[in-house]
């Protein structure tokens, strides 16, 4: 090997270096940015039934108006109705927990797990308290990565050619596609999510409502909400219930455990294939990981955009390298799936 060829690779590898080591310091501007994306691609999707009737800045707004009725709308019922309901729901669940606490202490095997010096233990109202009070740092990036939403929806050509741009020019087209792939796929998923969230929502508030818990819309809206986060939110999302299902009596806990269970398999066997049954697929175990991955690199915040961000890093690989690179076939967005 040349001098030359020795020097220029050592000076790639510095280089290679030097981006990982800048993309680790930057990993909270990265998680923002694809937090940016994510709101400019549902600004899209809301403004597509708009566009030929309208021009696209005008579909642009009135999607981000809808938006943000809807928005102001669920304020407004969570205000009136559903907050109440979700402080009667914090509050049955602490009680709850304080109940299996105490009875617990009073055997001697929870006196053993359980030590009375231990104090109260978990606390779901202490936990509430402790996600919303987050700080003023967190609005803020929240309000630049709406702006930066924006923006994005509104000139998306603008940035997806600088993005292009970045790579070799001998690599533009299969950036292109990759790129264009990883748009399709996220708005499939986006769009399938969405549809998920608010039909799991109903079912949900009309079966705790049908067993006679308290608070159906709170339990409801607690379900559809976890719906954005796979696998892991729907099994978080259950807990709630069932603690306030402990409070009615051992009858209710039992009915509420069972509806979870079979809306859930009504979710993973029926409504989730037919609404996802255009996307690209992931294994479970993948998105778990990635999932738990994504919490660790970016912080626990950012478990809410790890499983579009486990769908693009999925798709790029699909594209650049098992296709691309390697020459295998695979199934892509593009492909009709």
């Amino acid at each position: 090997m040349r001098d030359s060829d020795f020097i220029k690779r050592i000076f790639i590898a510095v280089a290679i270096g030097a981006l990982a080591a800048a993309a680790w310091l930057l990993r909270d501007v990265i998680i923002l940015a694809f937090g940016a994306v994510i709101v400019a691609m549902l600004l899209r999707l809301g403004a597509e039934p708009f566009v030929p009737w309208m021009p696209k800045y005008a579909a642009l707004a009135l999607s981000g108006l809808l938006i943000a009725l809807i928005l102001a709308g669920v304020a407004y019922l969570f205000g009136m109705h559903i907050g109440g309901q979700l402080q009667d729901v914090i509050q049955k669940a602490d009680d709850a927990v304080k109940g299996i606490m105490e009875r617990l202490q009073a055997s001697d095997l929870g006196k053993r797990l359980v030590p009375e010096e231990s104090g109260p233990g978990f606390s779901l109202s202490t936990l509430v308290t402790n996600v919303f009070s987050m700080s003023a740092r967190f609005f803020e990036v929240l309000i630049v990565m709406l702006i930066s939403g924006i923006y994005l929806a509104a000139q998306p050509e603008t940035y997806r050619h600088g993005l292009i741009q970045l790579f070799p020019p001998r690599l533009h087209r299969h950036a292109e596609r990759a790129v264009a792939e990883i748009g399709t796929a996220l708005r499939l998923w986006l769009l399938s999510q969405l549809i998920q969230m608010v039909v799991i929502g109903v079912i949900t508030t009309f079966a705790v409502w049908m067993i006679g818990l308290p608070s159906p819309l709170a339990l409801g809206l607690i379900a559809g909400l976890a719906e954005f986060v796979p696998y892991i939110g729907p099994i978080v999302a259950s807990f709630p219930a069932i603690l306030v299902a402990s409070t009615q009596g051992t009858e209710a806990m039992i009915w509420t455990v069972a509806a979870y269970l079979v809306i859930h398999q009504l979710e993973g066997n029926l409504i989730a294939p037919l609404i996802q049954r255009h996307m690209i697929m992931i294994p479970p175990a993948l998105t778990l990981l990635g999932i738990v991955a994504v919490a660790h690199l970016f912080g626990n915040y950012a478990v809410v955009l790890a499983a579009p961000l486990v769908i693009a890093i999925f798709i790029a690989v699909k594209r650049l390298y098992i296709r691309d690179t390697l020459g295998e076939p695979t199934e892509l967005p593009r492909d009709g799936k």
